[in-house]
């Protein structure tokens, strides 16, 4: 083996081990059924808190008549999770909020 091919295999190595080295990480996972207030964005990511600022989610809907309890994309509250959740985002979501993405619930004929 020359000397070029063996630095690229070194960093190939390197590289691969980084990688899976991160990979085996356990990453925790965001439940709403840990949360006690439907307000705290707590454990969420900066990607998430960004997502759901760039979907045009307010804790209080503007149109009256569109709110999240009425929208397809709404994930009610249950036994287990007193807050409702959203198809488009993690965390907690506020049954009167309101988001730019909001569709009409579709009920089962």
């Amino acid at each position: 083996m020359n000397r070029r091919k063996s630095i690229k295999t070194l960093i190939a190595s390197t590289g691969a081990v980084f990688f899976l080295s991160k990979c085996s990480q356990p990453k925790e996972e965001y439940k709403l059924e840990n949360i006690k207030d439907c307000g705290d964005l707590t454990g969420l990511s900066e990607e998430e808190v960004a997502k759901r600022k760039s979907l045009g989610y307010e804790e209080k809907s503007p149109l009256e008549g569109d709110k999240c309890d009425n929208c397809q994309l709404y994930l009610p509250p249950t036994e287990k999770r007193k807050c409702g959740g959203c198809q488009l985002f993690k965390g907690p979501v506020n049954a009167d909020a309101y988001c730019t993405y909001w569709a009409p619930r579709v009920e089962n004929a």
